[in-house]
């Protein structure tokens, strides 16, 4: 990375952002929004900071810091949006909290790694476009299994389910759900056929047993299409999928652990994705039984194959051809 001779840390909230430069002590709030964004660099030009040599520093805020990573890219203005919890641990015993203080604590988290931190990139805005679909399913899905729930209930008391009016609205509710459901399903399969490189790669890794058209886009999402982890190996620490080692001289010798500190949807999607790999793909089922029969525990076996099919998508995606099973003639 270029030299940075000036660090700015920014607290970003849904209505404001409080900017601080670190080697002037200056602070300043303006609104999250366009043209707040043109008044900082105003703001800062007025300062006399050299923005060739500045680097912006923000924590991930989800969508309220989206727009501000899109100005500060596009501008050309090297930016790092950080995991608040990396910057919150750094900061060390810390007593009362203010906008004003979380600026400069992340002003001077920058300064002291500026030789380290690696800018940072937006993702595609059709990935957000993706992303903003599949937060709509996941919420339809939601209130459809909340409806069936509720009926199910129902069913149970009500004498009469045809001529019931609960039933019959929570039964089209149901069925209007169901139709926005496959309504978003479309609009997402349509989104990712527009970009060459998404579709390429959502449909190589399908090819893997037990990854589904959930999965498959998460994965998208959540690497970038790719592009934001080095290796499958990374990808499997992120979802919380590595053990790493309990031990300190000769009083703690743990068994290795995963950490608690991990991306929990795609764990979860994975270990499903893991269950239905063991029914449909007879290597994986052949091994999950070889090993759980060797007294191995079912979850660290169903582990080491959440691990083979993040290993398994990265390899297709990696090498641009479907995924083959070996064994696929095995009684």
């Amino acid at each position: 990375m270029k030299k940075v001779t000036q660090t700015i840390g920014i607290d970003v909230s849904k209505l404001t952002l409080d900017v601080f430069i670190r080697t002037t002590n200056v602070h300043k709030q303006f609104s999250n929004d366009s043209k707040g964004f043109k008044q900082i660099i105003s703001w800062l030009s007025k300062q006399k900071i050299n923005l060739e040599e500045t680097l912006f520093c923000f924590e991930h805020t989800g969508w309220y810091c989206l727009m501000l990573s899109y100005f500060l890219y596009e501008n050309n203005h090297r930016y790092c949006c950080i995991n608040a919890i990396e910057i919150k641990r750094s900061m060390g015993l810390k007593r009362g909290k203010s906008d004003k203080a979380d600026a400069w604590e992340i002003a001077n988290y920058a300064w002291l790694r500026r030789d380290e931190l690696v800018p940072s990139t937006p993702p595609a805005k059709k990935l957000i476009e993706l992303q903003r679909m599949m937060s709509l399913r996941e919420q339809l899905v939601k209130q459809q299994t909340a409806s069936k729930n509720l009926l199910k209930g129902m069913a149970e008391i009500v004498d009469d389910e045809l001529q019931d009016v609960s039933m019959t609205i929570l039964k089209e509710t149901i069925n209007h759900s169901e139709k926005q459901i496959l309504a978003t399903e479309k609009a997402m399969n349509e989104l990712i056929k527009q970009d060459e490189t998404m579709v390429t790669n959502y449909k190589l890794s399908k090819t893997v047993k037990g990854v589904g058209m959930v999965l498959a886009v998460q994965m998208l999402l959540h690497t970038h299409n790719y592009t934001r982890f080095e290796s499958s190996r990374q990808f499997a620490a992120y979802c919380g999928l590595v053990p790493y080692p309990y031990q300190s001289g000769t009083s703690i010798n743990g068994r290795n652990k995963i950490h608690p500190i991990s991306d929990k949807k795609m764990k979860s999607l994975l270990s499903m994705s893991a269950i239905s790999a063991i029914q449909h793909d007879k290597e994986l089922k052949l091994y999950y039984q070889k090993r759980v029969e060797e007294g191995k525990p079912k979850m660290v076996v169903l582990n080491i194959i959440r691990n083979k099919i993040v290993s398994r998508v990265f390899a297709t995606v990696n090498r641009g051809t479907p995924y083959v099973e070996m064994n696929k003639f095995l009684a």
